[in-house]
């Protein structure tokens, strides 16, 4: 019994000492811990505030706001038909359909119904939830998101964002870190606020242009249509236009067509436009001079030393002609000649100079390069350079054309091209202003000009006599270019490719606008289709800038206005009366009503809007107001 005793008291022993041991250790360990200073609270990540995307007056083109995915709980649904012919109407669903989503999901805790519902849908529906008692299985989720004020208007310049502050395309894109910041080490602020950028676009003018651009479009029967007019002396592009277009604002219903940035990313053979740049480079390097004549009998022939015939074609025998007279008629055969004056390697070193066979370093997404041969090519022949001197067997872009046509209407210096005119912060303060980037000079002064004064005659009594504007100089070249024949191989019979190139002024050029027709039915000759868009969309340019015309009136004034303090404008249900409000005005309208569309032209005050002011205002509707 002793014995078992000792061993009972031997063993509390132990257990005691264990037990004091592992006490100290906790102990010890919650006095390190106690004295170790309190580790810092976890930042929440700041809240995004994506920078919005205006035109050059700040008119806004892409605007953050809210969009809510709508869902529910199935299994605590009690009455799927009940629900669901509540919240059809309001959801643009069939009820049917909604009790199929329902009573089919897979997840008994969550299914979603629809998505990217506006601020105005979410709350129609949240009152008729809350008033039909559907609030404890309904759920919305949040989602930050983009508004189009403008719809499809220069959809692919400016792009489209997707979820997640995501730029997809455009502008929205390429801009995605100005727009949209990523958070630095550091950043102590709940929100992160992106910059607000200006592009060089005239959201007005363009309006103007793209319904002038539609109207050629169905005249013509075209599938594809690009214009691009850009401030000569600036480089900024004033409006840009590629059709069919996307509405970015449903732009998950857009086509491949009309999601593509042609101007950008397509790349053609541009035909008979090309030759105003070879025949500068012909002038320039002294191979032939102004007065050089060149013997037209339509057709231009030449053997090679291998005995290989190379022959090209001209519409007309137009005998003899200089420079001048070759641009003016489009003579082949003239080009073709001239070729044969200049060595290969300086012929293209011009080429490369204007800036063709490499991207333009335009701030946009995918840009093309085109193709530009050389004698390594392995499909450079005998006949190349030839074909290259009239815009054949070479392809450029729209933007890259315009960049080269600048160089001519800036006395032979190149000017950079650009969509951006300011970058400014949230609280208006300007970060980035643009201003004039220009290149070495490409051409000598004189050849420049020469070249434009030859456009000019083109307008006046040669291929481009439709685009002859009458009261203000222009110099144009138009072209006609065969498209390949991506089927059978060389070129097709049917699809052309019809394009017109204008500088104006010719005395003191300001605008370079490029106009590129494609796959039009019936009639495709260039003079007869693009020339005349030419001059209705360089007529509406020259007005909508107040360029000077021959025999304009000029009408005095004061220069004192009267101004009345103006309320704010509130739109309820019925169509605001907008006569006579500035155009500042609109803005804050245009901005708080994503639903509505607003279509403005013209600058000043409201002189005139449709529907009439009192009409009953319905989503989606079309609100159009012009400004004097």
């Amino acid at each position: 019994m002793q014995t078992n005793r000792f061993l009972i008291k031997k063993r509390t022993i132990a257990i005691l000492a264990i037990s004091a041991f592992v006490m100290l250790i906790i102990f010890i360990r919650f006095t390190v811990l106690a004295l170790q200073p309190l580790p810092a609270a976890r930042k929440s990540n700041p809240k995004l505030e994506r920078g919005s995307i205006v035109d050059r007056s700040g008119k806004p083109l892409a605007i953050s706001t809210n969009f809510y995915d709508f869902g529910v709980t199935p299994e605590m649904v009690k009455n799927v038909e009940d629900f669901a012919n509540v919240v059809a109407e309001e959801l643009d669903m069939n009820p049917i359909v909604i009790q199929n989503i329902i009573n089919s999901s897979q997840n008994p805790k969550y299914v979603a119904l629809k998505k990217k519902l506006t601020e105005q849908e979410h709350d129609r529906l949240s009152a008729l939830i809350d008033e039909n008692g559907f609030t404890q299985f309904c759920r919305f989720d949040r989602i930050s998101g983009r508004v189009y004020p403008l719809n499809d208007l220069a959809s692919q310049l400016i792009g489209y964002m997707g979820r997640e502050d995501k730029g997809l395309s455009g502008m929205e894109y390429q801009l995605q870190d100005i727009l949209a910041p990523k958070m630095h080490e550091g950043d102590e602020s709940p929100t992160l606020y992106g910059k607000n950028v200006y592009l060089t676009i005239d959201s007005d003018l363009q309006h103007k242009l793209e319904q002038i651009a539609k109207k050629a479009m169905e005249t013509t029967q075209a599938e594809n249509f690009m214009l691009v007019a850009m401030d000569a002396k600036s480089g900024e592009i004033l409006s840009y236009i590629s059709l069919p277009e996307a509405d970015l604002n449903n732009y998950s219903l857009a086509t491949s067509e009309s999601k593509t940035d042609r101007p950008a990313n397509s790349a053609y053979e541009p035909g008979s436009v090309f030759k105003i740049f070879t025949a500068a480079a012909y002038l320039d390097s002294g191979a032939i001079k102004d007065d050089t004549l060149f013997l037209c009998d339509g057709l231009y022939t030449r053997t090679t030393n291998l005995n290989e015939v190379i022959k090209i074609s001209c519409l007309e025998h137009h005998g003899y002609l200089s420079v001048r007279g070759a641009l003016e008629l489009s003579c082949n055969d003239a080009f073709a000649q001239m070729s044969d004056l200049l060595p290969t390697d300086l012929f293209l070193t011009y080429i490369d100079k204007f800036g063709f066979g490499k991207k333009t370093g335009v701030e946009l997404p995918a840009e093309a390069l085109g193709q530009i041969k050389t004698p390594k090519s392995k499909s450079w022949s005998a006949r190349t350079k030839a074909t290259m001197s009239i815009g054949q067997e070479l392809t450029v872009t729209a933007l890259q054309m315009v960049q080269a046509a600048g160089i001519i209407a800036n006395d032979g210096i190149p000017v950079k091209l650009t969509f951006i005119k300011q970058i400014k912060d949230k609280d208006g303060k300007i970060e980035y202003n643009h201003s004039p980037e220009y290149g070495q000079r490409v051409l000598k002064q004189a050849t420049a000009e020469y070249i434009l004064s030859c456009m000019e005659t083109t307008a006046e009594k040669g291929t481009g006599s439709r685009a002859a504007l009458g009261d203000i100089s222009i110099g144009v070249k138009t072209g006609t270019a065969q498209m390949a024949d991506t089927v059978h191989g060389g070129y097709s019979d049917t699809d052309f490719l019809s394009n017109c190139m204008a500088i104006f002024p010719v005395e003191k050029p300001q605008i370079v606008l490029y106009i590129v027709i494609e796959k039009a039915k019936g009639e495709t000759y260039a003079g007869r289709i693009v020339a005349p868009v030419i001059r209705e969309a360089a007529d509406e340019i020259i007005d909508h800038l107040g360029m000077s015309r021959e025999g304009a009136v000029v009408v005095g004034h004061s220069g004192r206005i009267s101004i009345q303090s103006n309320i704010p404008i509130s739109v309820n249900d019925a169509v605001p009366d907008f006569i006579g409000r500035p155009k500042r005005d609109l803005i804050p309208v245009i901005s708080a009503h994503p639903e509505l569309n607003f279509v403005i032209t013209g600058e000043g005050w409201v002189k005139s809007q449709k529907p009439a002011p009192g009409s009953p205002l319905m989503e989606d509707m079309t609100i159009e107001l012009n400004l004097e």
